[in-house]
């Protein structure tokens, strides 16, 4: 095979890595906020992060959010210390799910009581739920832990379809 079309060929994979993660978060990004939105109506909380403090500015900033998180998924599984190690649908549901994990550590561990202070509020807004105290606080908290486990669910198994669709496994071989 030529040299010209190896490079042709790793250019064809390397976008469509890009696309399958971009792709890949969206769709994990709305299974995520289903349950954000169902589980503790927390999309205007969302939205208010980012100074739009509706539903539809919850959905926009986490769809965004969700879609550049799949991006960097993408970039993080197609190293080479990675790329060997994910081969499977199951692996890169794996890889998907701990993804989440640590998103949702560094998110609700870090960027939000940042987020929080830099917009001056010193607790959520109420009501987020429609329950009373405690019960109200796990809820929140349990939508949260299965929002980011429906997000890594979702990214890792549609990040393998697209990528199988894609990137035939000798063109992948070749990456």
């Amino acid at each position: 095979m030529s040299q010209r079309h190896t490079v042709s060929r790793l250019s064809t994979v390397t976008k469509y890595r890009w696309v399958a993660g971009g792709v890949s978060g969206l769709v994990a990004g709305v299974g995520m906020g289903v349950v954000f939105h169902a589980g503790a109506n927390l999309m205007p909380f969302i939205g208010a992060l980012y100074g739009w403090p509706t539903v539809v500015g919850g959905w926009v900033v986490h769809l965004l959010n969700s879609t550049l998180a799949g991006l960097l998924f993408a970039f993080v599984v197609s190293r080479p210390v990675f790329h060997s190690q994910i081969e499977s649908v199951g692996e890169s549901v794996a890889a998907g799910v701990v993804f989440a994990a640590a998103i949702g550590l560094l998110s609700t561990g870090f960027l939000l009581p940042v987020s929080m202070s830099a917009l001056g509020v010193q607790s959520f807004p109420e009501p987020l739920v429609p329950l009373p105290g405690m019960l109200g606080s796990v809820l929140v908290v349990a939508s949260v832990g299965v929002a980011h486990l429906a997000y890594g669910l979702l990214l890792g198994w549609t990040y393998a379809a697209a990528r199988g669709r894609r990137a035939p496994d000798s063109v992948a071989s070749e990456a």
